[in-house]
């Protein structure tokens, strides 16, 4: 059996979202072929999928343009969607044919949807998986514009083309989706090895450690000039080159993003999917950044508070640093763990599309 997988490479929780539901298919069927259709790093996409895979590093969607991790560019992005529907058509055709060459069994989008229409018109198998649609997100944002009612109708047929949209535990409501199938929360689960992560990094048990995850796009905090005595050690990507007596480069500790979830007393960053869901299952509170205007919010802050794992941070503290106030109360929390039982779920459903392929034991799936 071979599985296309089509990644949106907006930040880095769709691939985490994605990522176990492919693990689970893996392990059912350990000769699976899969291919990746991402421009994510492939480093990155390697680290989250325990199986082999081929990797095309295109885009199949952009999702929105941002300047920042927070801060969306909504002419750049509104531009681009005109674009990419000016010959949607041609684009659809080219897609198709990519698909043909390719020979998958089945599409996984999570969730560009040109794919989608794409595998329906090249009469391919082809599922959606996620907590969002892009047809909502550019409807929240772009619908009083002239081309709106043209491109959400090119994005929502492109959507219903999908056999199954499966909808992890929190999703938003996805109203204009007659296929939408609701799954439990997916997430990967680490091991939490506090001490040891501790000892590596040669800091006091009393310090608390803090994941600083922005969530994938391009973002920088000023955490250089942050103070030093909060009793706070962060742990921040490598390739910010922080100069701080109580900042690790995370990549530096040895341990899988996953494992540093599990590991540190804290998370910093936005209300994402992959954030949330990981900060739940693995029972770390969330330092959460507030976006008020991003659709999604709601619904994952809703849940957060449902767990007793969220606690906001006002923007203007990523100025200051001053944070000592905001991890203890963190701190305090006691999280109300949840089961990632969504991506089981999510393969089983996948299977279930593939109808007389026999797996590894023989027998039909």
């Amino acid at each position: 059996m071979h599985l296309l997988v089509a990644i949106t490479p907006h930040g880095f929780g769709h691939a985490a979202q994605v990522s176990p539901v492919v693990n689970a298919l893996q392990r059912r069927l350990p000769s699976l072929k899969v291919t990746i259709l991402s421009s994510l790093p492939e480093a990155f996409l390697r680290g989250r999928l325990e199986g082999d895979f081929d990797y095309i590093g295109e885009a199949p969607d952009f999702g929105l343009v941002m300047n920042s991790a927070l801060d969306i560019d909504l002419e750049a992005s509104a531009a681009a969607y005109y674009g990419l529907h000016r010959d949607w058509q041609q684009r659809v055709d080219a897609e198709a044919r990519r698909l043909e060459s390719l020979v998958p069994d089945l599409v996984l989008a999570d969730v560009p949807y040109l794919i989608l229409a794409a595998a329906g018109q090249a009469a391919i198998p082809a599922a959606a998986l996620c907590s969002l649609n892009w047809a909502d997100i550019y409807r929240h944002y772009f619908a009083q514009r002239k081309e709106a009612s043209r491109i959400l109708a090119d994005m929502e047929s492109a959507y219903r083309a999908a056999r199954v949209f499966l909808c992890p535990e929190p999703s938003m409501p996805m109203s204009f989706l007659d296929r939408r199938a609701a799954i439990g929360p997916i997430a990967a689960r680490g091991h939490n090895r506090r001490d040891e992560l501790l000892r590596r990094l040669g800091v006091d048990a009393a310090q608390s450690l803090v994941l600083v995850a922005p969530g994938g796009v391009q973002a920088r905090f000023p955490v250089e000039s942050w103070p030093t005595e909060q009793g706070i050690h962060w742990l921040v990507a490598a390739d910010w080159q922080v100069q701080h007596p109580n900042v690790s480069p995370l990549e530096k500790t040895g341990f899988g993003f996953t494992d540093l979830v599990a590991s540190c007393d804290a998370v910093l960053g936005k209300c994402g999917y992959g954030t949330v869901s990981e900060c739940v299952v693995n029972a770390t509170p969330l330092l959460y950044i507030p976006r008020p205007h991003w659709p999604e919010e709601q619904v994952l802050l809703q849940w957060l508070e449902d767990h007793d794992a969220a606690f906001p941070v006002a923007p203007s503290l990523l100025e200051g640093g001053e944070f000592t106030d905001a991890v203890s109360r963190a701190r305090s929390l006691v999280v109300k763990r949840c089961e990632a039982t969504g991506g089981s779920q999510a393969a089983d459903r996948l299977l279930q599309l593939v109808s007389g392929f026999a797996g590894d034991n023989g027998e039909s799936l």
